[in-house]
């Protein structure tokens, strides 16, 4: 019998003792944790495999990384904005936004990375295939020649608990989609709000000017009927003067505004063109308890923060099983030309844990565990501060708009025209119709004020407390 044909022979009896090794099954991790360690916690036995997407595994495993396919939202190619003669909806925007921004596909690009890590966490060891040789040159003969083949075989399901742990880090990685999500809505909803009062501060300033205008052409007429002084004329252009001014500003913010809904639509410059929407009519009274309970419930926040507490249990479970050795076995067959016999030899080996048990990454996972709770309260209560500026904010914006809409704004529009007639006519000064304008112009602009504050603040807590989609790194 040749050597070859004995190694042939020895290979399935090195498959059949690696089997047997794999296919020991345990009922549950026995090793305890530290005793003394913060907020001791029970260990958990994931024997059963986890459930892992095939079809992405498979495409992530087969295909180049710049031909994989981006999943999520903007998978396909991205939106365009529609015709400048098209008026917007805010619904056409959040879709613009939701193909188009690259908070989205970043958060989405992690979790295909995330997968792809928990398919590399499960694959075991590969074999080792080499040559050995032994006495070599006794008696001048070519001693001892053959060949090995070497496995180490992982025990305690340790494969299937590291996926366990990478599977918690994709639940954590989904809700950071979901926040992503959460903040582009937000600041779509916020810079379509802003676009609006500023297209409407535009109308009022130039209200304003034509109204600035009429007066100083009054004003002129009467100084040369010499029925007002010079000074008179000097302040009624320098109303004029600064109502040109609040046009040009009102006129640059609300190119800043389209500039700002742009970039957070990741489609290009938009450009200037109606939007579908009214800012009077005014949101409904909030109520406290719903909103915190929606908050509590829904934050994608406060969820990632539960899947941090998720992942620390599965590395405690992880760092526990740590401490039983992998079995390697080793299979050679070697050819003596000196007697002309095939040798066979076959070796298993496990190391012995007498020093080192794995004692500090258990104490470590311990206190991460410890940790990651108390972030979860941190996180909750954190949310419940950020509500009560945000819910402040509303309450205060809403009687205040509702204040100007229903009882200042109409009653400041009526006396400014009460008072412009009667300017026109003469039988009012100069001194009360800029007066009048001064106290309409003042009250239009907080009326508007109080307007932004209020959709600010209701975008704010109808998107969880979550904005700045661009400022957010996933």
């Amino acid at each position: 019998m040749t050597y070859m044909q004995a190694f042939r022979l020895a290979l399935p009896a090195l498959l059949l003792t690696g089997c047997g090794a794999v296919a020991t099954r345990q009922a549950g991790v026995d090793a305890q944790p530290l005793v003394g360690g913060p907020e001791p916690v029970q260990t958990v036995a994931y024997e059963q495999p986890l459930p892992v997407e095939q079809a992405t595994d498979t495409i992530l495993l087969q295909q180049p990384v710049d031909l994989v396919q981006e999943e999520g939202v903007g998978a396909a190619s991205p939106r365009r904005l529609p015709a400048a003669t098209t008026a917007l909806s805010l619904g056409d925007l959040e879709q613009l936004a939701l193909a188009n921004n690259p908070s989205i596909k970043q958060a989405h690009a992690k979790v295909r990375a995330l997968r792809g890590k928990r398919v590399q966490a499960g694959l075991p060891p590969n074999p080792t295939i080499g040559y050995a040789g032994s006495e070599i040159g006794d008696d001048g003969a070519a001693g001892q020649q053959g060949g090995y083949v070497a496995q180490e075989y992982i025990v305690a399901h340790k494969l299937r608990r590291d996926q366990a742990i990478v599977t918690a880090e994709i639940r954590r990685a989904e809700q950071d989609v979901a926040a992503a999500e959460r903040r582009v809505k937000s600041d779509v909803r916020r810079r379509f709000y802003e676009v609006l009062l500023a297209q409407r501060r535009v109308e009022l300033t130039q209200e304003l000017t034509q109204l600035s205008d009429r007066a100083a052409d009054a004003s002129r007429a009467l100084l040369e009927a010499q029925e007002i002084p010079v000074a008179g004329l000097l302040q009624t252009e320098i109303q004029q003067r600064n109502a040109s001014l609040r046009a040009v500003t009102a006129a640059n913010r609300l190119e800043q505004s389209w500039r700002e809904l742009s970039a957070v639509l990741g489609a290009g410059q938009m450009p200037d063109q109606p939007l579908v929407g009214d800012l009077t009519v005014l949101p409904d009274p909030l109520d406290w308890e719903a909103e915190l309970a929606r908050l509590q419930t829904q934050s994608p926040e406060l969820a990632a923060a539960i899947a941090e507490v998720e992942r620390a249990r599965r590395v405690l479970n992880r760092a526990c099983v740590e401490p039983r050795p992998n079995i390697t076995s080793q299979v050679g067959v070697q050819y003596d030309y000196a007697s002309g016999d095939a040798i066979a030899g076959v070796q298993v080996g496990l190391p012995l844990p007498l020093w080192n048990r794995n004692q500090g990454a258990i104490c470590e996972a311990q206190a991460e565990i410890t940790r990651t709770r108390r972030n979860v309260d941190r996180v909750e209560l954190a949310l419940q501060e950020r509500l009560a500026s945000a819910f402040r904010e509303f309450a205060d914006a809403r009687v205040t708009a509702e204040t100007y809409q229903q009882e200042l704004l109409p009653r400041s529009q009526q006396t400014f025209q009460l008072v412009e007639t009667g300017y026109q006519e003469g039988e009012i000064g100069y001194l009360a119709m800029l007066a009048a304008q001064q106290t309409n112009s003042e009250t239009s602009l907080a009326y508007l004020e109080a307007l932004g504050s209020l959709w600010r603040s209701k975008v704010l807590i109808d998107g969880l407390l979550l904005e700045g989609s661009l400022n957010a790194e996933y």
